[in-house]
């Protein structure tokens, strides 16, 4: 097997976590690990009422692994991941919460359940 992929928190960019966020499934992803605190791949076979295919799953985590977001282990057969949430909130305070909150908006317009509002129009200087 080959081995997991886990930057050390120095390594960690904004860009990698933009890059790896900038996915609706993985935000979706990273968004239940936050608050479960934890889970294995097969608890995201079924993302937003989508079925996701285990290849396509295994990559998604690998994105968020090596972006520096997961830490997986392997416990037999399966994969256990959890966020590094504290680390990543030492590292850049308010950036990952930030970016959580919007998709959690963004999730709620999809589904209808929040309309959106109109931007506020500047008055022209003239």
């Amino acid at each position: 097997m080959r081995p997991l992929i886990h930057p050390s928190i120095e390594d960690i960019t904004v860009e990698g976590i933009l890059h790896a966020l900038s996915d609706p499934v993985r935000a979706a992803i990273y968004a239940e690990l936050a608050v479960s605190h934890g889970a294995s791949c097969s608890n995201f076979l079924k993302i937003s009422d989508r079925d996701i295919p285990k290849s396509t799953l295994s990559q998604h985590f690998r994105a968020l692994r090596e972006a520096g977001l997961i830490r997986s282990e392997r416990q037999g057969v399966e994969m256990r991941n959890s966020t590094r949430c504290a680390e990543i909130e030492q590292r850049f305070p308010g950036l990952v919460m930030t970016i959580m909150k919007a998709h959690q908006i963004q999730a709620a317009e999809r589904q209808g359940k929040v309309k959106r509002k109109p931007a506020a129009r500047q008055a022209k200087a003239g």
